[in-house]
């Protein structure tokens, strides 16, 4: 008798439960898909969020054209005796901008932000304390 139960459970209980797994695989699947593509005009930020202050950047090529897909790079130390330390980096957009928010107006020695696409790099410096609030316009160039 106690094999005649261990059949009927394999052989009704297992195949609802491969059913059941095999339904789910497309619900997990759609919904990665159907995700909106970015805009490539909008704005990318990046929030450090240990501040006030903020960097707006245009990053161009050397011949003035806009540079889209740069990473901007910057590296903060900040807080009691500035041993606080946050890494943020951002990508432009198809005109060339990007944004940092969230900047603290008093680091140790300024902000060095690099900029750099392929082989190309630029560089610019901030001291929060005197600009909170920077825009820049940096100009890839290629390293020598």
């Amino acid at each position: 008798m106690s094999m005649q139960m261990k059949c009927n459970f394999s052989t009704r209980v297992l195949p609802l439960i491969l059913l059941a797994v095999a339904l789910s695989i497309p619900a997990f699947s759609q919904s990665t898909a159907t995700s909106p593509a970015p805009d490539p005009k909008s704005v990318p930020v990046v929030d450090g969020g240990i501040g006030t202050c903020s960097a707006d950047f245009t990053v161009n090529d050397a011949n003035g054209a806009p540079v889209y897909a740069a990473k901007i790079k910057v590296h903060i130390a900040y807080g009691f005796m500035y041993l606080h330390k946050l890494d943020l980096e951002v990508g432009t957009n198809a005109d060339g901008k990007a944004r940092f928010t969230g900047i603290p107006d008093r680091v140790k020695h300024g902000l060095y932000f690099e900029a750099s696409e392929g082989d190309r790099t630029a560089e610019a410096f901030d001291d929060p304390a005197t600009t909170c609030k920077n825009q820049f316009t940096v100009v890839l160039r290629r390293k020598p």
